[in-house]
C-alpha cells in the first residue's frame, strides 16, 4: 500500500527541483555576465531562454497522450530531470567568456527539459490530489517556486563567489537528480480509466475555452493579479530612485519579499482549504486592492524604511496568496484526459499577461510617475473583483464546497 505521507514531500521536491536551477540561469547568470563585461544587449538575449516556458503548451498534448498511467508519468518526470541534469553538467564544461552562444543553446535545452518536467509533474499532482488537497498542493507548488527563487538568486550567487562556475553547476546537477528520489518511494496508482483515455490534439485548447465556465476564466487569468505585477515590475526601479543600494534592494525585496511570498503561498493553501475557493478569490482580490492603495498613499511623500518594508511584505504576501488561488482554480478546471495541456495553457496565459503588464507599467510610469502609476494598479486590482462577479458569482450556500 502506498503511504500518502510521501505525497506532499514528493510534490515539493519535484517543483523546487525545476525552480532553483531556472532561477539561477535567468537571474544570477546575468550578474555574472555583467561582471565579465558582457554588453547589455547580450545580457538581454539571455531572456530568450525563458521561451520554452511560454510555448510549453505546444508539446503538452504529447505528454498528456503518453502519460496515461503511473509508469508513463514517472518516466516523463525522471527522464526530463536526468536530461536537465546532464545539460547542466555539460554547461559546466564551458566558459561564459569564450562559449557564450553554445551556453545559451544549452540553457535553452535545459529550460525545455524543465518545462516538460513541469507539465508531467502537474499531471502527477492533478491525479494524486483530491479536491480537498488541491489547495494545499498548489500552496506547496507556489511556495517551492518562491523558495527556489530565493535560493537561486541569493544563496547561489553567494555560493558562486566561493565555489566558482564549474563546482556550482555540478552541485546544481546533483540536486536535480536527488530531487526525484521521493518519486521512487511514493508510487500511487494514477492511471486513467479506459473511458478517459482520449487522444489530445493541439486544437483541444480551443475546446477547453469553448466551455462557458472556462471561457469566463480567461479575463480572470489575465487580470487577477495584474495590479500586483505592475507594482512588482516597478518596485526595484522605484527603490533605486529613492537611493537604495543594490545590496539593500536585494535584501529587502529579494530575501524578505520572496520569503514572505513563500510563507504566504504555503499558508494560503490551508486558508483556501478552510474557507473555500470563492471566498478566497474575493478575499485575496481585496487584499490586492489594499496593497495597491497602500503604495498609492505611501508614494505621496518619500517613505520611511519601515513604511517601505511594510509595503514590500504586503506586496509579496498578496502575490503569494494570489498565485495559490489561481493555481488551485486552474487545477479545478482541467479535464481528466488533458490535465497537463489544460493546466499549462491557463498558467501560460497568466505569464504572458504578466509580461505585457510589466512592459505597460514601465511605459506608463515614465509618463505619469510612480504615485499615479500605483493608483492605476490599485484600480486594476479593483477591476479583477468586478471580473470575479462574472466568473465566480457569489452563492452563499456553496462557499465552502470543494469547487467553490
Amino acid at each position: 500500500m502506498v503511504s500518502s505521507k510521501w505525497k506532499f514531500p514528493t510534490l515539493f521536491s519535484l517543483y523546487i527541483a525545476q525552480s532553483i536551477p531556472m532561477s539561477f540561469f535567468s537571474t544570477v547568470v546575468p550578474v555574472i555576465m555583467r561582471q565579465e563585461q558582457y554588453s547589455l544587449e547580450s545580457i538581454g538575449l539571455l531572456q530568450l531562454i525563458k521561451l520554452p516556458w511560454i510555448f510549453k503548451f505546444l508539446w503538452a498534448p504529447l505528454v498528456d497522450n503518453t502519460a496515461t498511467g503511473r509508469r508513463q508519468v514517472r518516466r516523463w518526470i525522471i527522464l526530463s530531470e536526468l536530461f536537465y541534469a546532464v545539460v547542466i553538467l555539460t554547461i559546466s564544461l564551458f566558459s561564459l567568456k569564450t562559449d557564450f552562444t553554445l551556453i545559451i543553446v544549452l540553457m535553452l535545452l535545459a529550460f525545455i527539459a524543465s518545462a516538460t518536467q513541469d507539465i508531467a509533474t502537474d499531471i502527477f499532482a492533478i491525479r494524486v490530489l483530491s479536491a480537498s488537497e488541491k489547495a494545499i498542493g498548489n500552496g506547496i507548488q507556489s511556495s517551492g517556486s518562491f523558495i527556489g527563487s530565493l535560493f537561486g538568486t541569493g544563496v547561489l550567487l553567494l555560493a558562486y563567489h566561493y565555489l566558482g562556475w564549474q563546482w556550482l553547476l555540478w552541485i546544481l546537477a546533483c540536486f536535480v537528480v536527488f530531487a526525484i528520489v521521493p518519486l521512487f518511494v511514493y508510487k500511487p496508482d494514477i492511471s486513467l480509466p479506459a473511458a478517459q483515455k482520449v487522444r489530445v490534439k493541439p486544437w483541444d485548447i480551443f475546446r477547453f475555452f469553448a466551455v462557458k465556465s472556462n471561457l469566463k476564466r480567461l479575463p480572470l487569468l489575465m487580470l487577477y493579479y495584474s495590479g500586483l505585477i505592475g507594482i512588482l515590475a516597478m518596485l526595484k526601479p522605484y527603490m533605486v530612485d529613492l537611493g537604495y543600494s543594490v545590496k539593500d534592494i536585494g535584501f529587502m525585496s529579494g530575501i524578505v519579499g520572496t520569503s514572505t511570498a513563500a510563507l504566504m503561498s504555503f499558508g494560503g493553501g490551508f486558508i483556501i482549504r478552510k474557507i473555500g475557493r470563492t471566498i478566497a478569490l474575493y478575499s485575496f482580490a481585496l487584499i490586492n486592492v489594499l496593497t495597491g492603495l497602500y503604495f498609492y498613499v505611501m508614494t505621496m511623500s518619500v517613505p520611511s524604511v519601515t513604511a517601505l518594508y511594510i509595503g514590500i511584505i504586503l506586496l509579496w504576501a498578496s502575490y503569494g496568496l494570489s498565485s495559490v488561488i489561481i493555481y488551485t482554480t486552474s487545477m479545478d478546471a482541467v479535464r481528466e484526459h488533458s490535465a497537463g495541456t489544460d493546466f499549462t495553457v491557463q498558467i501560460v496565459i497568466t505569464h504572458l499577461s504578466s509580461m505585457l503588464i510589466a512592459v505597460f507599467s514601465g511605459k506608463l510610469g515614465d509618463l505619469i510617475g510612480y504615485h499615479q502609476l500605483f493608483g492605476v494598479e490599485a484600480l486594476m486590482s479593483a477591476l479583477s473583483i468586478l471580473i470575479l462577479f462574472f466568473a465566480y458569482p457569489i452563492r452563499f450556500n456553496t462557499w465552502k464546497s470543494p469547487r467553490n
